[in-house]
């Protein structure tokens, strides 16, 4: 179990961070595909993934089937990847960050034993 003070990383994904996109979708099927909307793509705005579907009768089918699509998109993966292992930040940002003295210890030997070294 962490501790109290750890932080553990929270990331969520929902359709309020995508834009959602219906359409007709045309092909076989007569009418009723010529009438409604039944297609759907997801578009995820911060990796530009796309999920599209359009093979089945149900608009939420579809929406379901695109989601899981765009979720598998390559984009979206390295996305995910980034904002796990870096925080959303790109490696030289974060390097920038931990590389300040207020981040670094300093250590040296004396008689043999590591002791911080104060640097004032």
């Amino acid at each position: 179990m962490p501790s109290s003070n750890s932080r553990t990383p929270f990331l969520s994904v929902t359709m309020k961070d995508c834009d959602l996109q219906t359409f007709r979708s045309g092909g076989p099927g007569g009418q009723h595909q010529n009438k409604s909307e039944t297609g759907v793509r997801i578009i995820h705005r911060a990796s530009g993934a796309v999920g599209e579907s359009r093979e089945h009768r149900s608009q939420l089918q579809n929406k379901q089937a695109a989601w899981r699509r765009m979720a598998a998109h390559p984009r979206f993966k390295v996305w995910l990847n980034r904002q796990l292992w870096y925080g959303g930040a790109l490696p030289e940002q974060r390097a920038k960050q931990d590389m300040k003295p207020s981040n670094l210890k300093v250590e040296g030997k004396r008689d043999g034993k590591w002791v911080p070294i104060d640097e004032s």
